[in-house]
Parts: C-alpha cells; structure tokens; sequence
C-alpha cells in the first residue's frame, strides 16, 4: 500500500500559534487522530477535543491540535459529518475545509481549526470525544498558467493577502 499523508499533532507551541481563547493544549492529548471507521470508509473522523455548546445562531471554532502531512498533489477535503446536519441542521461555516499539502509548513503547523454553524432554534452540544467531520483526501490536477513561486505564509486566506 503506498501512503499520500499522515496526521499528527501539532506542537505546543504551534498549537499557541493558532489564537487566542483557545483549550489548554493538554486538554487535546487524549483526543484520537482522525481514523476511518471501516475498512470502505473514505473520511477520516475527526474528534472533539472538549465539550462543544452552540447555542441557536452561534458559530464556534474548534480546534483540533491536528495537521495533515501530505504529498504535493493531494488536498484534504473537510466536510461535517451527516448526522450533525440530519439531526441539528450544524454545518461548517466555510461549508467544507479545504486543506492545502503547503498548510502544514505554516507557523502554526497546518493546525486543522473546524468552524461550526448551528442554524437552528435549538442549543445543540456535542460531548468531548465525538466525531463531528470527517476529512477525505482528494487528488487535484493543474492548469496551463504561469509559474507560481509564492510560498504559503499563514492559513485563513493568507495567500490573498498582501
């Protein structure tokens, strides 16, 4: 079997790096590395790392202490798994994640940050441990264009910045 990626921690101190209001990152350490749940699956879930409250109208970020380390040509895919949107209407704010293979050189280490959105009338929690996205690793192919020689600086729209 040949390997495209690999998940790992990011490290305290790029873990720091992520922003402010963030859980300790000990908190974090009991968390399982995103995994698939049968032999078929193609996402990988991801956990929880600590109780998660979204009242109605409420967007939250969670962190996940997690970065993909992939080959060049490859692209992680973050979508909501289906039962938050089946049972509670929870969506990602950005609708799905997308993971560049340059994000895990950035200063924070690629740490994967998750954006909730619960539409709904009703507080939705998800207790510490619960899968909440999955991710899918997709090739991606290449136009004719010029050559592009920037470097990723950041996550977050930072390859628009100036």
């Amino acid at each position: 079997m040949t390997y495209i990626a690999r998940f790992d921690r990011v490290t305290p101190e790029q873990y720091a790096k992520s922003g402010p209001a963030l859980p300790p990152y000990g908190s974090l350490a009991s968390v399982p590395l995103p995994h698939r749940a049968t032999a078929g699956s193609a996402g990988y879930d991801f956990h929880t790392p600590v109780d998660v409250t979204l009242a109605p109208g409420e967007s939250r970020i969670v962190p996940t202490s997690v970065r993909a380390i992939m080959d060049t040509g490859w692209v992680l895919m973050i979508f909501p798994r289906s039962g938050l949107g089946f049972k509670y209407g929870v969506h990602l704010a950005n609708t799905v994640g997308v993971i560049d293979s340059d994000y895990a050189n950035t200063p924070n280490g690629g740490h994967i940050m998750v954006k909730l959105t619960n539409p709904s009338a009703e507080t939705v929690h998800l207790p510490a441990g619960e899968r909440f996205c999955q991710g899918v690793f997709l090739p991606y192919g290449l136009a004719q264009e010029e050559e592009i020689t920037a470097g990723r600086t950041g996550g977050l729209g930072s390859t628009g910045r100036e």
